[in-house]
């Protein structure tokens, strides 16, 4: 038994003297759970919406008023006309617009009735049938207000109207975003384990003694995969296209130049992780437990990025997945070109040639 108790105790100083795995014990339950519980959440905060008010009188400021105080939404544009809402959607920056019909107090006065529009941006479905009940709610509650010492009640009656996405199937918001997972994991992990392995087998002096440079390896390392995973990218659009029925409004060939681009991303951060793992098993962990939950919670894919906490959101920046699901839903759902996403293509190629700046760094580390 003695000699059982010096063998327990032998392990708890291992434990204890490796830093690593007490931060697995104890560092990554406490992670995940921040995470998970301010990333997981369906309702809206904080959401950009424009307003076109015809109206411009009373009751309409009234209702601005109150939909700014909420905690809700907050107002980002003023439109002239119905001409500048395709082109605010498209820009991506609002996720609804309240349409005033024109003399709304006048018609609330005079009929005891008048309209206001809804229009969401349907690209994701759950966040658009939130902001519409959110918005319905605030309605209803200012209706209660200006019906507390009238006769007859007057009535504020809503219309809904979907842009991109009618039917509000959910599959139209799961394509990209489940493109952009397997994409982003699947190439990651098969470059990460690429210099690993290289270590493991004993082949990597073979490497240090060649004549290739440390940017020919890496660039070498990566190519053969560009051709697999774009063989991946083409089999997922096929099975969105023909069996899910998604549409794809934009240019294709855009589409494709995106998905490369994208995909060399991900492969460069394999190498990355590749290059500064001592093993494959750490690079496959790394590959799949360090990508897996950020790409899932932090890209926008499920869960609104709005609604999170704002140093989630800062985070949320560096996620490259997040960056192609705006340009998969942009090109596929809403049509746009190159015009509207020029800045998320330029941070993905400034995101890849990071990446492979400081895999070269990294391997020349070890060269020396």
């Amino acid at each position: 038994m003695k000699r059982f108790v010096g063998f327990v105790k032998k392990e708890f100083y291992h434990i204890f003297r490796d830093r690593r795995s007490l931060f697995i014990l104890f560092g990554m339950p406490i992670v995940q759970v921040m995470l998970f519980g301010f990333a997981i959440t369906n309702e809206i905060n904080n959401v950009d919406i424009a307003i076109l008010d015809h109206s411009k009188d009373t009751s309409t400021k009234e209702i601005i008023e109150k939909i700014s105080a909420s905690k809700y939404f907050s107002v980002k544009d003023y439109l002239d006309n119905e001409n500048e809402i395709e082109t605010a959607f498209k820009k991506g920056k609002i996720k609804a617009v309240l349409n005033f019909e024109k003399d709304f107090s006048k018609k609330l006065q005079t009929e005891n009735q008048a309209t206001i529009q809804i229009l969401t941006d349907a690209t994701d479905p759950n966040t658009a049938n939130t902001i519409s009940n959110y918005t319905g709610a605030i309605l209803q509650n200012y209706q209660e207000l200006i019906n507390k010492d009238v006769v007859t009640p007057y009535q504020i009656n809503t219309q809904t109207q979907l842009f991109y996405n009618k039917e509000l199937k959910s599959v139209f918001m799961f394509v990209p975003g489940v493109m952009t997972i397997i994409l982003m994991l699947v190439s990651a992990m098969m470059t990460s384990i690429s210099i690993t392995r290289e270590k493991e087998l004993g082949t990597m002096e073979i490497l240090l003694v060649s004549p290739l440079k440390p940017l020919q390896v890496i660039i070498g390392k990566v190519v053969p995969y560009i051709f697999l995973s774009v063989i991946n990218a083409i089999v997922i659009i096929l099975l969105s296209i023909f069996i899910f029925k998604m549409p794809i409004a934009g240019n294709y060939f855009l589409l494709a130049a995106e998905t490369i681009l994208f995909i060399i991303n991900a492969l460069s951060l394999g190498i990355l992780i590749s290059t500064v793992s001592v093993s494959q098993q750490t690079a496959m962990m790394i590959s799949l437990m360090g990508l897996m939950l950020p790409v899932i919670l932090l890209s926008g894919f499920i869960f609104p990025i709005s609604s999170m906490p704002l140093p989630l959101q800062i985070i949320s920046n560096i996620i490259p997945a997040k960056w192609f699901i705006i340009i998969l839903k942009g090109i596929m759902l809403k049509g746009v070109g190159l015009a509207y996403l020029w800045k998320e293509t330029l941070i993905l190629i400034g995101m890849t040639l990071f990446f492979i700046t400081i895999s070269v760094k990294k391997y020349k580390t070890r060269l020396e």
